[in-house]
C-alpha cells in the first residue's frame, strides 16, 4: 500500500510494534528442549493480548500462529513436535493483522552458541536486509533495492534464492509490488519508489545451492542440498532521508 494519512502510519506502526513484540518473545523462548508448538503458543498470546491475528491463519489458513523454520528450511516452515538443540539455526517469520493493517517481519537465531560457520551466515542475512533499506530511498527502483542485496549477499560468499521474493503490504498480507532480492530483469522490477510506499524486505539466503523445493506438508520451503538458510525481513514505508522500519519495535 500506499500511506496518505498519518492515521494509516499509526495503523501500520501499531501493528508493526506486536510483530517486533512477538519476535522478542518467542526469541527469549527459543532454547534446547522446548517444541516448535511451544513456541508458536508464545506468539499466539501476543497476538491475543493486543487483539491481533496471525496473518498467515488469516490469509492462507496455514497451520501454525507462525512460521518456524529450521537449518535448511528456508521458510514456512509448521510448528510442531520437534524439540530445538543446541547448534541449530531457527528462522522466526511472524505476520500479523490488527485494526485492517498488516506487518511482517523475521529473523534467523542460533540456538546456542553459533559455530564460526553458522555466525558468518547470521551476519550475512543482517548485513544483506541492511543493504536493502539503505537502497530503499524515493526515486530508486525496486531492481535498485535488490541489487543492493545479492551484491552484499555474493560478497559474503552465499546466494540468494532467487524465487522467493519481498512482497507489498498493508491492508493485505500479500500486496503488490513484487521485491526481488536480485537485479531481476522484469519490468516490475523497474517500478520507482515513491514517498509512503510499503513493502517487506526479506532476503532469504543460503550457504550452498540456492535451489529450493516444496517439502511433503505442502508449506515449508528446503534447500535441495540441504544447506543452512537464513531469512532476515522487516516491513519498510519508503520516505525521504530514508526508509522508516515499521518491525523494529521502536517506530
Amino acid at each position: 500500500m500506499s500511506v496518505d494519512t498519518p492515521e494509516e502510519l499509526e495503523g501500520l506502526q501499531r501493528v508493526g510494534r506486536v510483530v517486533a513484540e512477538t519476535i522478542a518473545a518467542v526469541r527469549e523462548a527459543a532454547m534446547p528442549g522446548v517444541t516448535t508448538a511451544e513456541l508458536d503458543a508464545i506468539a499466539e498470546a501476543v497476538f491475543e493480548r493486543h487483539g491481533a491475528r496471525s496473518g498467515p491463519i488469516l490469509t492462507y489458513d496455514y497451520p501454525g500462529s507462525i512460521c518456524l523454520s529450521i537449518d535448511d528450511e528456508i521458510v514456512h516452515g509448521i510448528p510442531g513436535s520437534r524439540v530445538l538443540r543446541v547448534g541449530e539455526l531457527l528462522t522466526i517469520d511472524v505476520a500479523a493483522e490488527l485494526d485492517g493493517f498488516h506487518a511482517d517481519a523475521a529473523t534467523t537465531i542460533a540456538i546456542g552458541q553459533p559455530s564460526p560457520e553458522a555466525d558468518r551466515l547470521l551476519a550475512a542475512g543482517r548485513r544483506a536486509l541492511a543493504a536493502g533499506i539503505e537502497a530503499a530511498r524515493p526515486g530508486a527502483t525496486l531492481r535498485d533495492v535488490g541489487a543492493a542485496i545479492e551484491a552484499s549477499v555474493e560478497w559474503d560468499g552465499f546466494h540468494v534464492a532467487r524465487e522467493l521474493t519481498g512482497h507489498g503490504i498493508g491492508r493485505k498480507m500479500h500486496e503488490p509490488p513484487t521485491v526481488f532480492n536480485w537485479p531481476a530483469p522484469f519490468e516490475e522490477a523497474s517500478q520507482r519508489l515513491t514517498d509512503g510506499l510499503v513493502f517487506t524486505i526479506e532476503p532469504m539466503i543460503t550457504a550452498g545451492d540456492p535451489q529450493f523445493a516444496a517439502a511433503a506438508d505442502g508449506w515449508t520451503i528446503r534447500s535441495l542440498d540441504g544447506a543452512r538458510s537464513t531469512h532476515e525481513e522487516h516491513t519498510v514505508m519508503v520516505r525521504r532521508g530514508g526508509a522508516l522500519v515499521l518491525t523494529d519495535g521502536v517506530a
